[in-house]
């Protein structure tokens, strides 16, 4: 805490204070602030070659609040959001349905840029490689949204042409105050699905056979190459925190689930992307014997 104890916040949007006078962490909250995806993306990627080039300090006990009147996160006024029942299915085998297909990818990548800016920041007291992950995890995110999105405008649309729901940011707002949760339930569990659904929705494209399609698909083997890193991060953290305070983890988990009413996984699930991703195998089999 500074010794005058004030509370830093992070600028006002659209005025940035000079970037060598900000953290990682207070820059990290400034691109959650930003409302227009291809801002964050560009503030992201800036940031993660500034801590490359370690010009942005890493400043685990920096007490930041957001600022007053600003909400979390920074988002376009559209898509509209709407919950996740109402959200129409699409046939990907019609050229509005493909659109729809690959506008929900886009969706889930512009959140995953926020959920982890949103771990880096709101977080305080951690080891620096927390914040190095997790800000190499928003800049990874910040590629995927670009890729899909240049994609969606190739189709003839943009992103927020389709509604969408809010389901992962959602799981942010619950874990907001526990770091531990955070981990357990929104990398190794809300995104983890992820690592079952992307060959499922792969597979749906490959029968589309349009080029279109395919270059989908091709784009999602890059994110979920990607995305096994990402929930490895989570894993780790998640496993790393669980020893500190002497928690065993899959009770734990199991604890978590039931406090935040974590969504139950259902089969199939990706074993060989979840053992990449750290898994254990007691982790696997409890997945499979709850079902």
């Amino acid at each position: 805490m500074p010794a005058n104890n004030t509370v830093p916040q992070a600028p006002p949007v659209g005025q940035p204070a000079p970037e060598a006078a900000q953290s990682l962490r207070a820059r990290a909250l400034s691109a959650l602030c930003t409302t227009r995806p291809e801002t964050k993306v560009e503030a992201t990627h800036a940031l993660w070659a500034a801590l490359q080039a370690q010009t942005a300090r890493v400043d685990p006990c920096e007490s930041l609040t957001a600022p007053v009147g600003v909400s979390l996160p920074g988002r376009p006024e559209r898509p509209a959001l709407i919950p996740p029942m109402q959200v129409p299915h699409r046939s990907p085998f019609t050229p509005e349905g493909l659109a729809a297909l690959v506008h929900a990818i886009c969706h889930i990548e512009f959140n995953a840029i926020n959920l982890a800016l949103d771990a880096v920041w709101r977080f305080p007291d951690m080891p620096e490689a927390y914040y190095r992950e997790w800000m190499r995890v928003a800049d990874e995110e910040a590629t995927h949204f670009d890729l899909i999105h240049t994609h969606l405008q190739q189709l003839g649309h943009a992103y927020g042409d389709f509604p969408a729901h809010d389901g992962l940011w959602e799981m942010c707002i619950k874990t907001q105050d526990d770091l531990t949760a955070r981990m357990a339930l929104v990398p190794r569990t809300l995104e983890a699905r992820g690592l079952d659904a992307t060959p499922l929705i792969q597979a749906r494209l490959r029968k589309v056979t349009s080029p279109s399609a395919l270059r989908a698909v091709a784009i999602l083997d890059i994110i979920l190459r990607d995305e096994i890193g990402h929930v490895a991060v989570g894993n780790r953290w998640y496993g790393w925190l669980c020893a500190a305070q002497e928690l065993e983890p899959l009770a734990h988990y199991r604890l978590l689930a039931r406090r935040h009413q974590a969504p139950r996984l259902r089969p199939p699930f990706n074993i060989e992307a979840r053992y990449a991703a750290g898994f254990v195998a007691a982790e696997i089999e409890d997945l499979q014997a709850e079902r």
